[in-house]
């Protein structure tokens, strides 16, 4: 892989930038494409273009206000709370997100000569969404390809990582206090640590306690 091209389906939050350290590490050339589907913090994509920029990676982003059109959900519109509920998908579940969006960057790569696609979704700590799923990304991979007669290959290097061990996996890249301090996870649009109450910020935070907490038992050791 080390002399091909990839695309990081990127939203500047801890796991795309994470994934966009381990490209990095991985690809001869990385190229970052964002989406704008009216989320309800423009500061996200701010977020990911200044930290594309400082990478020195070229940064895409692709309008999908489409979505915000058709599905009314806590991510795209302020009058939803943002709400979990057992045995229910969370408020912030955006139908066919994931599904439009590697759609949409598979055709990109195509443009640019790309076929290696990397997308953060992760299955151990997937909020209930479905198109975070192992099934789901190879199930699409297999479509994509009959459908652009390509060779892409979906990578998900945290899929199988609660978000301790991605913060275990952002350090090993040498990345952790720039993913601790510059992505944007907050569902409130509060940068770093953000808001501290949202799930996103409450599984952030969470995971990143109890990473540090391994790594001061095992430094003890």
């Amino acid at each position: 892989m080390k002399n091909e091209k990839a695309v990081v389906v990127f939203s500047g939050g801890q796991d795309s930038t994470t994934c966009l350290f381990w490209a990095l590490e991985n690809f001869r050339e990385v190229a970052t494409v964002t989406f704008d589907y009216g989320q309800r913090h423009s500061e996200e994509i701010e977020c990911a273009r200044n930290i594309a920029e400082e990478l020195g990676v070229s940064f895409k982003v692709l309008d999908m206000n489409l979505i915000n059109q058709l599905s009314a959900n806590a991510l795209t519109r302020d009058d939803i709370e943002v709400t979990e509920v057992d045995g229910e998908l969370p408020s912030t579940f955006v139908p066919g997100r994931n599904h439009l969006f590697l759609s949409f960057a598979a055709v990109y790569a195509d443009a640019i000569g790309a076929r290696h696609l990397i997308t953060g979704v992760s299955e151990t700590d997937f909020s209930g969404y479905p198109d975070c799923r192992d099934n789901f990304i190879k199930s699409l991979n297999v479509t994509l390809n009959l459908a652009m007669d390509g060779r892409f290959v979906i990578h998900t290097p945290l899929m199988w990582l609660d978000k301790s061990e991605v913060w275990e996996l952002a350090d090993e890249l040498g990345a952790l206090d720039f993913v601790q301090e510059k992505t944007l996870t907050c569902y409130n649009g509060v940068p770093s640590s953000g808001c501290g109450e949202c799930p996103a910020c409450v599984l952030r935070n969470e995971g990143l306690a109890a990473y540090q907490a391994r790594k001061i038992a095992g430094a003890a050791k």
